[in-house]
């Protein structure tokens, strides 16, 4: 009944628009017998309070609309909850696709052992899987991030998977694009759960939905306004907000609470929020949600509003005033954020993409500048960059089309953090990091290209490695005939927080290899190691006096310039005595905590030499 359904309104689009069913590949939702009516289900756990979202297929009239959530007992499974599936429309215009969604919202969760669970619907079907423990005990705590499912390749993932599992990560992180179906969402996330599911159902997971997501080419989403045209160049969103907000009801809804739920325009919903795995914290930035769109702020000077293409243009004209990346909202967030370290011994900030432009060549053609990239506008991505350094946050992205590493720069080469955009799952749209000069100190013998240079907004950026995409590379040709993979650079990314020697590692894998053979290779350039500290890598002004502690184990430093009010930085330190860097002359306030409270604090500290004498606490 539902696939001749899909098949009807396909043979519609084949008549209307005139062109094939292939052609348009329309996503199909297949039949399902009554036991594999749930397709997956995604869950997080933070502050002891567990929060699931099932995702079912489509039901018919007559069918059971709960969904009941038991968990294994000593052997007995025992009813927690239960929720009423939710199937709001997606009000797309082209179907009468609706959410079939059941969401679980538990508090007091023993977050300290695994839990099997089973989501259960009607009679017969039944989805397994385990909520795992926090990792606080591991050493070393993994994520796996992804991003750009693109649906050129349909299929399923196993190659993916069977990586994943021998990875064995304790986060999994999909930031964007997981459906490239723009209308027909619950078409494409149902694949999604179908590919992906394997994997998700036994680990926590952060999803961002980015522009193809919510049905559109790219996304300025300027508060929530609506755009005119699915090109969103002019800001906002082009799908009736009732689909975004199914979109992010799918793919967000079982994240922690919203730091500020207060809606957008048109009633559209936020998710910015924070997620605690095993000691590090994660920052979820909606970077997409209040950014200005370009058409009519910045004059046009390429082939559309938001590409460039005049190697003389200036830069500085297009950082307009009034422009936002990141909305006050979230900067205050951020703030917050990452002052606050209570079990909390690392930070990274998770975006739909990296806040640089550091790609030159868009699928065959040079770019000068693309605004869709979060190196613009420059100011908006300065004041992020300055909040994210205060936590020593490392970040992760995607959507670029192309895995890179990148350390940014504000004032000064390098003064930022580092980020790692990682490779598309399915690459149908290439870009290359290909500068037409030399970089400045290059940085990784194993690439050229790499070392200080400015980007297409005039931005400091220092590559350490990319990954482009190669007609001549292609590789494993076992899997796929066509080596596709290897011309396209489509793979996935690791990143391993060492919190004994407080080192953050990025790996970049080809899609193809099998990671468990003893010369699977990663992508050229990687692996990629830095330290925690590196992600504030301004150079110090001044110092203040040693800080030697005693009775507390890694204490928190905080360092506060008197003269601004402004918190400088809030890190968590690895050991017993610091030395904390001050980036201006005059007095400061330094407090020293366990992260839940500041056990002592000192004022009136004057900027000066390293080696004065040093601040003693015992606590």
């Amino acid at each position: 009944m539902k696939r001749q359904a899909a098949l009807l309104s396909a043979l519609f689009f084949t008549f209307f628009f005139g062109v094939s069913y292939a052609q348009r590949s329309i996503p199909v939702i297949p039949d399902v017998p009554e036991e594999d009516q749930i397709c997956f289900a995604l869950y997080t756990v933070q502050d002891q309070v567990m929060k699931m979202t099932v995702q079912l297929y489509p039901l018919d009239e007559g069918d059971d609309r709960l969904v009941r959530l038991e968990i294994c007992d000593q052997g007995d499974w025992k009813e927690i909850a239960r929720g009423q599936v939710i199937e709001n429309s997606y009000n797309s215009g082209v179907d009468d696709a609706r959410s079939w969604t059941a969401s679980f919202r538990i508090e007091d969760w023993d977050d300290s052992r695994d839990h099997d669970y089973r989501a259960v619907h009607g009679e017969r079907a039944f989805y397994y899987g385990k909520i795992r423990k926090d990792p606080v005990d591991k050493e070393t705590i993994v994520v796996a991030a992804f991003t750009g499912n693109s649906n050129r390749d349909r299929t399923l993932r196993p190659d993916l998977i069977a990586n994943i599992k021998a990875q064995d990560p304790d986060l999994l992180f999909f930031s964007g694009d997981q459906s490239y179906d723009h209308k027909y969402h619950l078409a494409a996330w149902l694949l999604f759960g179908r590919q992906f599911g394997e994997v998700i159902r036994d680990r926590p997971t952060i999803c961002i939905p980015d522009d193809h997501d919510v049905g559109q080419s790219n996304l300025w989403g300027a508060e929530g306004k609506k755009s005119k045209s699915m090109a969103g160049t002019d800001g906002g969103y082009f799908m009736p907000a009732a689909y975004v907000k199914e979109v992010e009801r799918a793919q967000t809804s079982h994240l922690p609470d919203p730091y500020d739920p207060e809606p957008v325009k048109q009633g559209i919903g936020v998710y910015y929020t924070s997620l605690k795995v095993g000691g590090i914290d994660f920052a979820i930035v909606e970077d997409r949600k209040f950014k200005t769109g370009p058409e009519g702020v910045v004059p046009q000077q390429g082939p559309r509003p938001d590409h460039i293409n005049d190697p003389a243009y200036d830069p500085q004209r297009v950082d307009v005033k009034g422009t936002q990346l990141l909305g006050a909202r979230q900067l205050h967030f951020l703030q917050e954020w990452g002052e606050e370290w209570e079990q909390v011994e690392m930070k990274a900030v998770l975006s739909a993409t990296v806040f640089a432009g550091a790609a030159h060549i868009h699928h065959g053609e040079r770019l000068v500048a693309d605004l869709d990239a979060n190196g613009w506008p420059q100011s908006g991505r300065n004041r992020a960059l300055s909040e994210i350094r205060k936590s020593y946050a490392f970040m992760i992205g995607g959507d670029q089309h192309l895995a890179t590493v990148v350390h940014h720069g504000i004032d000064d080469w390098n003064d930022a953090g580092y980020s790692f955009c990682v490779p598309s799952i399915v690459n149908f749209y290439p870009r290359k990091w290909l500068p037409l000069e030399e970089g400045i100190n290059p940085v990784n013998d194993r690439l050229e290209h790499t070392g200080a240079y400015l980007d297409g907004f005039h931005n400091k950026v220092t590559m350490y490695a990319y990954a482009n995409p190669d007609e001549n590379n292609a590789i494993y040709p076992k899997w796929r005939e066509d080596g596709a993979w290897g011309k396209l650079a489509a793979g996935h990314g690791i990143i391993r927080f060492n919190k004994e020697e407080r080192t953050i590692t990025m790996e970049c894998w080809p899609r193809g290899v099998d990671v468990t053979k003893s010369d699977a290779a990663q992508f050229p350039g990687w692996p990629v190691t830095i330290n925690q500290e590196d992600n504030y890598g301004r150079k110090a002004v001044a110092w203040l006096p040693e800080v030697r502690v005693k009775g507390l184990e890694d204490p928190v430093i905080q360092v506060e310039d008197e003269s601004t009010g402004e918190i400088v930085y809030t890190l968590r330190i690895n050991g017993d005595s610091y030395v904390p860097k001050v980036f201006s002359e005059g007095a400061f306030t330094l407090r020293i905590g366990d992260g839940g409270s500041w056990k002592r604090v000192f004022t009136g500290i004057p900027a000066g030499s390293r080696d004065r004498k040093p601040i003693k606490v015992k606590l």
